[in-house]
């Protein structure tokens, strides 16, 4: 399946996010496409470090998210 994973940063006085790093990759499942973001967030080369991401399959539907101080959950 197609996957887009976005990392972004959160402003916390008004929740915007503001996205950091836009891929897009091919994953057999959900699993796979948690370990393409695992993998980018160590390679991608983004202005900062971002504080959550999320996993869209290629209809748009959000099949994960998660904030990365919690990375180990993803």
């Amino acid at each position: 399946m197609k996957i887009v994973i976005e990392f972004y940063r959160i402003r916390n006085a008004d929740d915007a996010h503001a996205v950091l790093g836009r891929e897009t990759a091919e994953a057999a499942d959900l699993d796979e496409a948690r370990e393409i973001a695992r993998q980018l967030l160590r390679t991608l080369d983004m202005p900062q470090r971002p504080d959550a991401m999320t996993i869209i399959d290629g209809d748009g539907n959000n099949l994960h998210s998660s904030r990365l101080d919690t990375a180990e959950k993803f």
